[in-house]
């Protein structure tokens, strides 16, 4: 592909130094539809980014786009706090029977605000008042958001020494695999607990993600997750799974800890809970948690009518049937998986590991700043896709789940070259 030169010049000159995403795609992005972005010089991307995972549907999905112009077109409600509205009511009816129900889920639904980090913000908050704890356990690698006390229970050292001050009433034990499997899973948690004088006080909350997008796609067994829900109950801790990037069918099922049977006590969903990329979160928790006073956790943005609709018009579209969904899903994921194979095999010195679930996929290699060498030569052949991890030594595979077949093949061919043409 033949890029001219894009003026970047507004962003580079006026916009802050702390842009990111922009610096590995250096050009001026105009049109998205679909699996597919177009800069404005009418060069065409294969999306495999998906907005971080916000666009599960796609770009301007025709279906959610409808919803939302007609409700626009008649004046609907766009901005009402938390009033309430009739784009609230049907998006809370049909998340209660297309999700809720049909997995006999008891949850309350919060709206904290529009971003993850205000779902997690809010987990945390409503942990530490039901328990009186103030004590928050996070895992090695994890990712929960920017804002301070989401930094707290997050991994990555160069995300934390941003907040500026300490970060507090946070500890970090072993995610899965982290110590290959030398200690049985939990051991030191537990004698932490347990010992007196361990110097851990007792946790409110334990907050985890069922595969950690950031830090590298890292993917917890089921039986760990297991084995880690029935540590909560037995230490009088609440489970908080954080479904930000994972959830909303990433991982095959609407929730990723629904294959580990589990049913957490707080749950976290943001990212493509809209579908159409709009901002919108959520809290879910069981019923005997809510114990919030009117007000007590507030939000200007927090009633997003908008991304009301497209939400609804999502579950409406793809949660219907949603095994339907999920074996959809689950099939694209082995494609990219066989296509992970046989590089692995063609780079059997350079590729360290290939790991994922359902359509979210990492690709590792020996040589850490192989990735970041691989992201930018995929651009270059017309591919998005970003790095994760500690030192961003991971291909990240995150396409949309409505990706056609033919599409998921001719990114995965363009992955299979940059890795080829990158030493």
């Amino acid at each position: 592909m033949t890029i001219t030169q894009p003026d970047l010049s507004v962003f580079e000159t006026l916009e802050s130094e702390v842009r990111s995403y922009c610096r590995g795609w250096p050009t001026v992005f105009d049109r998205a539809r679909g699996s597919r972005m177009y800069d404005e010089d009418g060069h065409e991307y294969l999306d495999f980014f998906a907005g971080a995972g916000s666009l599960n549907y796609g770009h301007n999905n025709p279906v959610l786009k409808r919803a939302l112009l007609d409700y626009l077109e008649r004046d609907g409600v766009t901005h009402g706090l938390d009033m309430s509205t009739t784009a609230k009511r049907s998006f809370l009816q049909t998340f209660q029977d297309l999700v809720l129900r049909p997995r006999d889920l008891p949850y309350k639904v919060m709206f904290p605000g529009p971003t993850g980090t205000n779902a997690v913000e809010s987990a945390l908050k409503l942990a530490r008042k039901v328990k009186g704890r103030e004590a928050i356990v996070s895992f090695t690698n994890a990712f929960h958001g920017m804002s301070l006390g989401s930094l707290a229970v997050t991994g990555n050292a160069f995300k934390r020494a941003g907040a500026g001050i300490p970060l507090v009433h946070g500890t970090p034990m072993p995610f899965d695999h982290y110590l290959d499997g030398r200690v049985p899973d939990f051991l030191w948690f537990e004698r932490l607990l347990e010992d007196q004088g361990s110097g851990l006080n007792k946790p409110a909350a334990v907050i985890v993600e069922t595969v950690q997008g950031e830090g590298g796609i890292n993917v917890a067994r089921t039986e760990w997750l297991r084995a880690l829900a029935e540590l909560c109950e037995r230490q009088d801790m609440l489970l908080i799974v954080d479904d930000i990037q994972m959830g909303c069918g990433r991982t095959g099922a609407f929730f990723s800890f629904e294959e580990a049977g589990v049913v957490p006590d707080i749950v976290t969903v943001s990212k493509s809970i809209s579908g159409y990329g709009l901002p919108m979160a959520l809290c879910l928790f069981k019923p005997e948690l809510d114990l919030w006073e009117p007000g007590e956790h507030n939000g200007t943005f927090r009633g997003n009518n908008p991304a009301f609709v497209t939400a609804t018009a999502a579950l409406e579209t793809y949660w219907a049937d949603g095994s339907a969904m999920e074996k959809q899903t689950r099939a694209r994921g082995e494609q990219v998986e066989q296509a992970l194979i046989a590089i692995t095999e063609e780079n059997l010195a350079d590729v360290k590991e290939y790991r994922g679930r359902g359509l979210v996929w990492g690709l590792e290699f020996h040589d850490k700043g192989r990735a970041e060498r691989i992201a930018r030569r995929a651009f270059e052949l017309g591919l998005l896709i970003e790095t994760s991890g500690p030192e961003s030594e991971v291909v990240k595979l995150l396409p949309a789940l409505t990706i056609t077949p033919d599409e998921l093949d001719e990114g995965l061919r363009v992955l299979a070259r940059a890795v080829r043409e990158t030493v």
